[in-house]
């Protein structure tokens, strides 16, 4: 059971919370409502797959950095709970499972796979050479929603601007709450040589880039609802969101970091959770408006 927990704990299984509801939330859109069954079990595999992998990937590469970082120390690998053998292990078996997912979804999803993965674990790298690595990561999740309309729809016909704004609202949120996350490791950073936005310009700086992230999500969000003309009921959740959001920015200060575990983890686990849940009661309930927008890119 303690070995269970521990690998849990090392792909951080718990925070597929923060994409999978987006990954779903393409899939309904791409759809119309709920996709078929087979489908949609395929596209919640790929996510937790694909997630799974960049974490076991990331823990594998950065352990000897998190080893001399007092927060990270006692990480799994660090601490030597878990093998290095077993986590590239995992890190293989889960590409494995995403590159098959995709392959059983459909040709485009196949051709794109590894592309996807690339991008998945070249997150890990990117932050030795450039602070812009938390944009690569709000990419990574972002890719979700994209991947899972691709998956339903089977092709990139059609009107794509509502996804692509889907995506866009998951890679600004994900990069600026990552920033506020990142700030807690700026002077360790800073000694150690590992590139980030708060150890190159400042943790004050990073918290307003963080939030003109998160301004430009929500403007995404509007946009995406707009174009998919979804009904009262996704604006609520959009407006959810935003109060989330801006609750989040008022608990973290650059000299006062100590509620970035509520605003990072708590919060944002929310934000997901309130548009998945949105999105599914406004199509249910004003499907006609949805569908038709929907058959339209099918056509």
């Amino acid at each position: 059971m303690k070995t269970l927990r521990d690998w849990l704990s090392l792909v951080k299984f718990s925070h597929s919370i923060f994409a999978l509801p987006f990954a779903l939330q393409g899939a309904w859109l791409a759809a119309g409502g709920r996709p078929e069954w087979r489908t949609l079990g395929l596209v919640v595999v790929c996510a937790v797959a694909a997630r799974s992998a960049a974490m076991a990937f990331n823990r594998l590469v950065d352990r000897r950095l998190d080893a001399v970082n007092p927060r990270t120390k006692n990480r799994e690998l660090p601490r030597g709970a878990l093998s290095v053998a077993s986590v590239a292990a995992l890190t293989v078996l889960s590409s494995g499972v995403f590159v098959l997912g995709a392959y059983l979804l459909g040709p485009l999803p196949t051709k794109l796979c590894l592309p996807v993965l690339a991008v998945l674990l070249g997150y890990s790298l990117v932050k030795r050479v450039s602070w812009a690595a938390h944009l690569v990561l709000g990419l990574s999740l972002g890719l979700a929603p994209l991947g899972a309309w691709i998956a339903v729809r089977g092709t990139l016909d059609g009107d794509l601007l509502p996804v692509l704004l889907l995506a866009g609202a998951v890679m600004a949120w994900v990069s600026g709450f990552d920033l506020i996350y990142a700030c807690q490791d700026a002077g360790h950073d800073r000694r150690v040589g590992l590139h980030s936005i708060p150890a190159r310009f400042g943790e004050a700086r990073a918290l307003v880039i963080s939030r003109s992230l998160h301004a430009i999500a929500l403007a995404c969000l509007a946009g995406m609802a707009w174009r998919a003309e979804l009904g009262l009921i996704y604006w609520a959740a959009i407006l959810i969101t935003a109060g989330l959001l801006i609750y989040e920015q008022s608990l973290v200060r650059a000299d006062d970091l100590s509620q970035v575990n509520l605003a990072f983890f708590t919060l944002n686990g929310w934000v997901g959770i309130a548009l998945f849940i949105g999105l599914v009661l406004d199509m249910g309930l004003l499907g006609t408006q949805v569908g038709t927008v929907a058959a339209g890119g099918l056509g």
